[in-house]
């Protein structure tokens, strides 16, 4: 956050300065609703939550260091208030869904007219926001945006998935003089979200990487979700960049949508910038070459699953677009991880056992990629099953946000799986949803054991302790809500390692 007066920020924000002895005190840090983490200089976010009101928190905060609160109300210590707006049912925020008299949305109000301000100062300066959209893949892709776009200046990205209407504003205040990139991810559950979001930070550069089926059950069909996804495009300046998916009608389609200039990327022949010769190793590794203006160049990821081949092309159109070339961009690409948990995340035990942990969030999009990314590592580049020497385990919990579909989108996963031959099934829940994933499995391949429903976390682990073998592969995948990275956890953390180090400690007691 650039360094502003609180004086300055009440006037931003439409406050009133309560109990501040010097309005020309700066804050010289960044904005946090988490009392916990505050530091001198910052200014701290008066929130309610779930259980919580933050304004319970400002003294607190402020004897931790905070200059000032910003808040609905006066809080006996310096602080910027903005009155209460009333509850605002049409707001999905998780903030919002405790905000029973409107004080969160009037601090969140405030936070996004600060987020503004910023922005605007600094996009003089030379600041360039890249926005990023898609029902999969944002996540993986903001983060490899950040390892390709650091060569040419710092990068400014949020932590995990930051992407709605207090994450937003929040990743944004954390850009300075000194930020070059500001990579925001911007997420939907309804009609004029993205647009909101945009006004909170303008793009100059807009990513759309897909239309698929998340929140399916929110917005009731594809062609409403290629609609939000399109705000991010149609909010760019004829100044800026649009830069979509070609192997995506529905994203392609964006172009007649935006002032911009438009970048496609994928494996389309057009596509201006493209993969071809793609090859994906015993660790769903891929290999590919990458076209671009004219040259092309070798690549090869270190991230996992062929679906991250899209989301390579993607960060490598905006960074050539910066101002990289093309092999900056590629031995960016080759040495990215995605920073954010519980996506891809593959670790392997010292007995083999290899755990990819992609609990963080799933739909039926990510999930085919996750199930085929599996399997890929578990065939050891192609050997048949009878030979490949590693079982595959699919532990996968239920996809939220289906709507009406989502009986059906889990039965499907259910029989994909038994196509892509993955050798077992593990899915853990008692709901509608889990029952179809199990019982899709079930009437595809009718395998019997080979398709275990299981109530809960703890029954999974106690069937995966009994029957893990060294070698085999295990994915383990669901949305966040159903809190599997527990089970990878786990799974990685009880191997021979920890049986070993237990051992080790008793010899020493002894």
């Amino acid at each position: 956050m650039i360094e502003m007066t609180l004086r300055e920020i009440a006037e931003i924000v439409g406050g009133t300065l309560h109990d501040v002895g010097d309005p020309a005190v700066k804050v010289t840090g960044t904005v946090e609703f988490d009392s916990r983490r505050i530091e001198s200089g910052d200014l701290f976010l008066a929130l309610p939550g779930a259980n919580v009101d933050g304004h319970e928190f400002a003294r607190g905060a402020v004897e931790s260091g905070a200059v000032a609160v910003l808040a609905a109300r006066p809080v006996g210590v310096p602080a910027i208030v903005v009155e209460p707006r009333g509850p605002n049912a049409e707001n999905r925020s998780y903030v919002l869904a405790h905000d029973s008299d409107g004080s969160g949305a009037s601090v969140l109000a405030a936070l996004s007219a600060l987020a503004r301000a910023g922005v605007d100062r600094l996009a003089e300066a030379g600041l360039t926001v890249v926005g990023v959209t898609g029902s999969a893949g944002k996540t993986s892709t903001k983060d490899l945006l950040g390892r390709v776009l650091a060569p040419l200046g710092a990068v400014v990205a949020p932590p995990g998935s930051f992407n709605n209407e207090l994450g937003h504003p929040w990743t944004a205040l954390r850009a300075g003089a000194d930020s070059k990139f500001l990579v925001l991810e911007l997420s939907a559950r309804g009609p004029g979200h993205i647009r909101a979001l945009c006004e909170i930070a303008p793009p100059r550069v807009g990513v759309v990487l897909n239309v698929g089926t998340a929140h399916l059950g929110e917005f009731g069909g594809r062609e409403a979700i290629a609609q939000a996804k399109g705000e991010l495009v149609e909010s760019l300046p004829p100044s800026g960049v649009a830069v979509l998916n070609a192997d995506d009608p529905r994203v392609a389609a964006m172009a007649g949508r935006t002032r911009a200039r438009v970048v496609t990327f994928g494996q389309a022949a057009d596509a201006d910038v493209r993969a071809t010769g793609i090859v994906v190793d015993s660790d769903a590794r891929a290999r590919f070459t990458l076209h671009a203006n004219g040259s092309q160049a070798d690549v090869r990821l270190a991230v996992h699953g062929e679906h991250q081949i899209s989301n390579a092309l993607a960060a490598a159109a905006v960074a050539l677009e910066c101002g990289a070339d093309l092999a900056t961009a590629v031995a960016a690409l080759e040495g990215a991880t995605i920073d954010s948990a519980h996506r891809m995340d593959v670790r392997t035990r010292s007995d083999g056992v290899t755990v990819v942990d992609d609990s963080y969030n799933a739909n039926p999009d990510s999930m085919r990629a996750a199930l085929k990314a599996l399997v890929s590592m578990s065939r050891a580049g192609g050997t048949p099953a009878a030979q490949r020497g590693r079982r595959s385990w699919a532990v996968l919990g239920e996809m939220a946000e289906l709507g009406d579909d989502s009986v059906v989108e889990h039965d499907r996963i259910g029989r994909l799986a038994v196509r892509l031959d993955v050798d077992r099934l593990v899915v853990v829940g008692t709901t509608r949803p889990a029952h179809a994933l199990h019982q899709g499995a079930v009437m595809e391949g009718s395998w019997g054991a080979e398709s275990v429903l299981v109530p809960d976390i703890e029954s999974a682990i106690s069937l995966l302790d009994n029957e893990i073998e060294a070698g085999d592969v295990v994915l383990v995948k669901a949305s966040n809500s159903a809190r599997l990275w527990q089970v990878a956890q786990h799974v990685l953390t009880s191997g021979p390692d920890r049986e070993a180090s237990a051992s080790e400690s008793m010899e020493a007691a002894g």
